[in-house]
């Protein structure tokens, strides 16, 4: 399982993203990042808002919880949940 950053803003770990998927999913990790398939291209940062919302659905929070901490424009990512602590985050990853 990923490593999962704890803290009073909330529970952080790291993506890559593989956008232009057939559809949205967790296909996996890579070292200790999860890999995330998103059907949206990553122009205009349609990509960052797709990640955004599908982590929202899975965890189950509000769209306003989840933040991309760093990695706007590129395939790996940090993110950001607020209101969820880390072993919530582990139940509903899976």
């Amino acid at each position: 399982m990923i490593p999962l950053q704890e803290s009073s803003g909330g529970v952080t770990f790291a993506v890559k993203v593989h956008p232009r998927a057939k559809k949205n999913a967790i296909t996996g990790e890579l070292g200790d990042a999860l890999k995330v398939s998103l059907t949206t291209p990553p122009i205009e940062g349609r990509a960052n808002e797709a990640c955004i919302e599908f982590f929202a659905k899975l965890l189950r929070v509000p769209r306003s919880s989840v933040t991309i901490a760093s990695g706007q424009t590129s395939r790996n990512k940090v993110i950001r949940v607020a209101g969820v602590t880390a072993q919530q985050v582990r139940e509903r990853l899976g």
